[in-house]
């Protein structure tokens, strides 16, 4: 009896602590200097980038900086910050990196960056 509980005890442990696939989110297109569209498998998102402003001047530089770190199938990591008439507004980073495109554009001097930097 005990040697069960323990084969079931076990089972449960890897269960829960094993590490499972994660499905990142996928960029299905650049909309704008600040607007992507995002896709995980199941559904689709529009995605703002969060604490940034792009002047009209800078927008087309801005989209084509955005695109080319950007590509169609980039996974990005996402962290909500709020959302804005059923836009999900978020700090985006590619998988792999770990400049946020908002600072990313800033640094560039392609935008301004509205709010503080998140806490590491």
């Amino acid at each position: 009896m005990q040697r069960l509980q323990f084969v079931l005890l076990s089972i449960l442990l890897v269960l829960f602590i094993a590490p499972l696939p994660v499905m990142a989110a996928e960029v299905l297109r650049v909309s704008s200097s600040s607007l992507l569209l995002v896709g995980d498998h199941n559904r689709t998102y529009t995605v703002r980038l969060a604490c940034l402003q792009v002047d009209q001047s800078d927008e087309a530089e801005a989209m084509a900086w955005l695109k080319s770190e950007l590509p169609r199938r980039r996974r990005v990591n996402l962290r909500p910050e709020g959302s804005s008439e059923g836009v999900l507004l978020a700090r985006v980073t590619s998988i792999g990196s770990d400049v946020d495109l908002s600072a990313g554009l800033a640094a560039a001097g392609l935008g301004r960056l509205t709010c503080d930097s998140p806490q590491a």
